[in-house]
């Protein structure tokens, strides 16, 4: 996808660190002190659940402002069947320009793309004031149930999108994060010294 002010287009091999160090500027000290979300894109890009043709850079004047990935991955449905379904993210912006209209123009060209391979639907951590923008749903809608999460919890940050109409019809069950996203915080320092040092924070508004 091209515009006179960005391009969308697939992550290459020379893309990594500066990917990395994207998602690292984008994520830290926004949900916990920190982050993660950049040692979960290092290792999502060799994992079987990654999609490569799902994997796209926002690129303006020869930097990369945003990115946005996706992952193969399951509901568990109550009649026993497997489902098959998206994961998406880690999705971001570069700081200085969010809140400015380049993220829902990356979500929404990632999700055509998703839609032209023919995935059925995508399952997302975020938030409805935003991703509501381009269709998604409380998952809890679809009857789909975020895994070791109890059932009077909050699961307003469970969210769900068909891309195939109907696919989800007549399904519940409970949705499998990949176990790639799940990262040993010991693994996550280490990788995180190839980086520029930066401070980690406790903030109000984190989730720990």
């Amino acid at each position: 996808m091209k515009t006179n002010d960005f391009i969308i287009r697939s992550e290459q091999p020379k893309d990594y660190r500066e990917t990395e160090n994207l998602i690292r500027e984008a994520f830290w000290n926004v949900y916990h002190p920190g982050c993660s979300e950049h040692y979960v894109m290092h290792l999502l890009r060799g994992d079987p659940a990654f999609i490569p043709e799902l994997n796209f850079v926002m690129e303006q004047s020869g930097r990369l402002i945003g990115q946005n990935v996706f992952a193969k991955t399951v509901i568990d449905a109550d009649d026993g069947r497997t489902i098959p379904v998206l994961m998406m993210g880690p999705i971001c912006i570069t700081p200085e320009l969010k809140r400015q209209g380049y993220g829902k123009k990356l979500l929404d060209y990632s999700l055509e793309q998703a839609t032209k391979l023919g995935y059925g639907a995508v399952l997302f951590e975020g938030n409805i004031a935003f991703y509501g923008k381009s269709r998604f749903r409380y998952a809890s809608e679809f009857g789909i149930r975020y895994h070791d999460l109890p059932d009077d919890a909050d699961a307003s940050f469970f969210l769900c999108k068909e891309l195939i109409p109907g696919y989800l019809d007549g399904i519940t069950g409970i949705y499998q994060t990949p176990q790639v996203y799940y990262v040993d915080a010991a693994d996550v320092e280490e990788f995180d010294r190839n980086f520029p040092a930066k401070t980690k924070l406790k903030l109000p508004g984190q989730l720990d």
